[in-house]
């Protein structure tokens, strides 16, 4: 089944230095922006992170510091970047809670803001859990009886989530093929950022998901404890969550 869209959505995956979002770097990103009318735009980029990778990280994705040693760094193609991802929504495998907040940070970092505020977001892992508890090797079988031979190559797994998610179209009747459906039925523990970290509760209200203050009322903290907030801003918090607790703190204001 192909995507029914009004807009383009890029499909793209991560490998990375590791798993820090605020400190770790992307080596590779693969990109496939599909068109409204059904046609592809693809690129896979290897990026100098301008840091040692870990050999734990090679043994995932086999890139090494020779692989990237004359490759551009991430501020070098972040311009465009930017133009594969103008006026598209987002979609990967577990790209909500890892992939779109290390994304965001790499264009923090070379100046350029990603205003993901208009944006759907669709995480095909989300959706795949919620169906049947799986991995993306496994998705990718169930889904599509197929093999991912090259399994932790940033191309074969943005290819493989694309592919995951027209069949998951395909399988389950109460999928809508719609990315306002899609990208609400992917999203978990109704998060109000992209981490979860600050989550709606029953009653549609801002609450913590983390911490201390778990549970209790966002808005609450800040006038309780005014130097919550600025432990945040000072804290290793992806600047998504940042973004989203200054906005209720001006709201308390």
């Amino acid at each position: 089944m192909n995507l029914v869209l009004n807009r383009p959505i890029v499909f793209f995956d991560l490998e990375t230095t590791g798993t820090s979002i605020m400190r770790d770097r992307i080596v590779e990103i693969s990109i496939i922006k599909v068109m409204p009318d059904g046609s592809e735009v693809q690129r896979t980029i290897r990026v100098n992170p301008c840091m040692p990778i870990p050999a734990e990280a090679t043994a995932i994705h086999h890139i090494t510091d020779a692989d990237v040693a004359d490759a551009p760094t991430f501020k070098m193609i972040a311009n465009e970047l930017m133009e594969l991802f103008d006026n598209a929504d987002i979609a990967g495998f577990n790209s909500n809670r890892f992939d779109v907040p290390l994304l965001t940070e790499e264009f923090l970092r070379a100046g350029i803001p990603f205003d993901l505020s208009k944006r759907r977001f669709v995480d095909v892992q989300t959706i795949f859990h919620k169906m049947e508890q799986r991995t993306l090797i496994a998705a990718y079988k169930f889904y599509c009886g197929k093999d991912l031979t090259e399994a932790h190559s940033a191309n074969a797994d943005t290819r493989a989530t694309y592919e995951v998610l027209k069949a998951q179209l395909d399988r389950y009747d109460s999928l809508k093929n719609d990315i306002d459906f899609l990208a609400e039925f992917s999203t978990q523990n109704k998060n109000v950022d992209l981490m979860g970290r600050i989550i709606r509760n029953d009653a549609g209200k801002e609450v913590f998901n983390f911490g201390k203050y778990k549970g209790q009322l966002v808005e609450d903290v800040f006038r309780r404890d005014t130097g919550y907030y600025s432990w945040m801003m000072q804290g290793e918090f992806p600047a998504n969550t940042k973004q989203v607790i200054t906005a209720i703190k001006l709201r308390v204001k």
